[in-house]
C-alpha cells in the first residue's frame, strides 16, 4: 500500500483503518444506516418493498430470502447472500469486511457476525483504528439463537452451531459445534436424520 491508501483500501484489504475519521466511510456507514433503518420501519406485509432494499444493500442476493426486522449492518455492500437465506429477529452484521453465506443458511434470532475488531494495544484502540477480517459461511449452516461470529472466521457447510456460542476459530463442515469459545462437539451423522 502508498502513502495514498485510502481508509477504505486499507479496510478492504484487512489492515488497520481509520473508520470515524474518514469521510467516504463515515458517509457510507450513515446511508446504510438510513436503509436498514428503512427496512426496520416496514410492515411485515411489505415483502417486496422488503426484498427491494435488500437487493439495494448487499452486494448479493439470490431469488429467495428473508430477513426479519430488525436488521442492521455497516455497509451492506460486503454482505453476499446464498439462495434460501433466512435471517430471524435482530440480526447484526459488521461487515467492514466481506461477510459471504451460502445457500440454505439459517440464522435464529439475536445473532452477530463482526468481521470488524480493534488493536489490543490502548494508543492505537483510543485512536479508533480498527482492522475488518471476512468471515465465510458454507451451505446448509444453522445457527442457533445469541450466536456471535467474530472477525476472520469460516464455517463450514452442514454444520450446526448451538445457541449462545461465540466462534473464534474455523468451524469444519459436517459437526455440532457450541460453548464460549465455540468448539466441535461431535460429527454430525446419519443417526440425526432420526433425531428430532
Amino acid at each position: 500500500m502508498t502513502d495514498n491508501t485510502t481508509e477504505k483500501q486499507k479496510m478492504l484489504a484487512g489492515l488497520i483503518y481509520d473508520a470515524n475519521n474518514d469521510p467516504d466511510l463515515i458517509q457510507e456507514r450513515l446511508r446504510c444506516k438510513e436503509r436498514c433503518y428503512d427496512y426496520n420501519q416496514l410492515r411485515p406485509s411489505e415483502v417486496e418493498q422488503q426484498q427491494q432494499l435488500i437487493r439495494q444493500l448487499f452486494g448479493k442476493t439470490q431469488t429467495h430470502f428473508s430477513l426479519v426486522a430488525p436488521f442492521w449492518c455497516d455497509y451492506g455492500y460486503n454482505i453476499e447472500i446464498g439462495e434460501n437465506f433466512y435471517a430471524n429477529h435482530n440480526c447484526v452484521i459488521l461487515d467492514g469486511a466481506k461477510v459471504t453465506f451460502g445457500d440454505n443458511v439459517f440464522i435464529a434470532p439475536d445473532c452477530g457476525f463482526y468481521t470488524a475488531g480493534h488493536p489490543l494495544d490502548v494508543e492505537r484502540r483510543n485512536r479508533g483504528l480498527e482492522y475488518a477480517y471476512p468471515i465465510t459461511v458454507g451451505d446448509n449452516v444453522w445457527f442457533g439463537g445469541g450466536v456471535k461470529v467474530m472477525p476472520g472466521v469460516t464455517i463450514g457447510s452442514n454444520s450446526v452451531i448451538a445457541a449462545g456460542s461465540i466462534v473464534t476459530t474455523d468451524i469444519p463442515d459436517n459437526v455440532l459445534a457450541a460453548g464460549v469459545p465455540c468448539r466441535v462437539i461431535r460429527p454430525i451423522t446419519e443417526q440425526d436424520h432420526h433425531r428430532t
